[in-house]
């Protein structure tokens, strides 16, 4: 994993964070989706705009009427793991499915998930951590 990529994720992560509060979800969840980038993409109606085309990784922001999220796509499942991994350290809600991961604030990624299976995992919460003043 290129320092770059995680730089870029963090990046995003914090720009599409939001302070939701953590909902339950009761929809049915479909099979998870597979594909390209491209056709997760039009699964969830979002013309992605491609940030990263490499090998090892595709990665493109998209909006579609849920609101704003990063898609990705992984040639193997090692590397998309080391991703996840790394880009948690910044916050967000992860949509994971097989070799793909969504990236978005909780609303988002619940809607997601409604269209595209996968599971959701949280990053780390930094809202707690704040600097301590002396005096």
């Amino acid at each position: 994993m290129r320092m770059t990529s995680a730089v870029l994720v963090g990046a995003v992560v914090l720009t599409l964070a939001g302070c939701g509060a953590d909902q339950e979800d009761t929809a049915k969840v479909p099979a998870t989706a597979t594909g390209s980038l491209e056709s997760l993409a039009a699964e969830v109606k979002c013309r992605p705009d491609m940030q990263t085309d490499a090998d090892e990784i595709r990665q493109a922001l998209c909006k579609n009427a849920d609101g704003k999220f990063v898609l990705a796509t992984f040639a193997t499942d090692r590397g998309q793991r080391e991703w996840i991994n790394d880009a948690k350290d910044y916050g967000g809600h992860y949509l994971v499915g097989r070799k793909w991961v969504a990236v978005g604030d909780d609303g988002v990624v619940n809607a997601l998930r409604g269209t595209l299976g996968g599971e959701v995992e949280v990053g780390t919460d930094h809202s707690g951590h704040g600097a301590k003043h002396s005096g």
